[in-house]
């Protein structure tokens, strides 16, 4: 069975007494091409572990299973789970949780994420996967388009969320998925973004004064950095002033504007002068 065809799927769906989830965003992706793209974009090999989040009535989590070594997928739906335990291979471990409450440090280091995330939990799974102890090495995930937009802008555009992800790895968005390439469609076209993953994240730092500062930075988009900062971080003008001189940034910047070497620099000026 196709379950790339819609009608297929529709039939293996009824079959099953199932429908669609809006409350878990369940949105099947139907269309081969763009399932290659996703599988393509996680740069598998046959010795890969590959993690697959929602596996749904598994569309994908067949053809990766002929690819790598061994596909652990993640499914929160019992029904789903009962159905994708009746016909795929042996190298397929089901494991019926909540992405948010898996422990990523059971498995292998250097494993893979290959998957087609609900839009509702886009952001979170993003952070839990770039942020994770045992952090994956490439991540190939289908995704809102305008979310991926946002992970992947450059400064000028750049928001919390973009800083979160490009501190950790290369996010790139590959290709767009538009929404009548899925049963049900969405009410918004998709993309699929991949990011590898660097060793270490991109520069030293405590990740939680890093984004205390960055979300100070960020609290009044509207306003210049040196006002924002002070409001945020409960300091003087005058010293967030002192802040940007000492970072070497031009003291009308806004922080959608700051690359994440110039929060680099701002981050290591708040330390010197014991603002975090």
């Amino acid at each position: 069975m196709d379950l790339s065809n819609i009608d297929e799927l529709r039939g293996a769906l009824q079959l099953a007494g199932l429908r669609p989830r809006k409350g878990l965003g369940q949105h099947f992706l139907v269309n081969r091409q763009s399932l290659e793209a996703v599988m393509a974009a996680g740069k598998l090999t046959p010795n890969d572990t590959v993690v697959e989040i929602g596996p749904g009535l598994g569309v994908m989590t067949a053809p990766l299973a002929e690819r790598v070594k061994q596909v652990v997928a993640v499914e929160t739906d019992g029904v789903l789970v009962a159905l994708l335990r009746r016909h795929l291979p042996k190298n397929v471990e089901i494991i019926q949780a909540d992405i948010m409450r898996f422990n990523l440090n059971q498995l292998p280091a250097g494993y893979k994420v290959v998957a087609n995330i609900p839009y509702y939990l886009t952001s979170a799974i993003t952070r839990l996967l770039t942020e994770a102890e045992n952090r994956p090495t490439v991540v190939s995930l289908l995704m809102q388009k305008e979310v991926a937009e946002r992970i992947t802008a450059q400064p000028g555009k750049m928001s919390i969320l973009a800083l979160s992800v490009q501190y950790y790895g290369q996010p790139r968005l590959l290709e767009t998925v538009e929404r009548h390439k899925f049963w049900p469609p969405p009410k918004v076209d998709s993309a699929v973004l991949q990011i590898e993953m660097y060793d270490k994240p991109l520069f030293e730092a405590d990740r939680s004064k890093l984004f205390h500062l960055i979300k100070a930075g960020f609290g009044e988009k509207r306003k210049m950095l040196k006002t924002s900062l002070a409001g945020g971080l409960n300091i003087e003008v005058s010293l967030s002033i002192e802040l940007l001189w000492l970072a070497s940034l031009d003291l009308t910047a806004r922080a959608q504007e700051l690359a994440l070497d110039d929060w680099r620099r701002l981050y290591n000026a708040a330390i010197k002068r014991l603002v975090l």
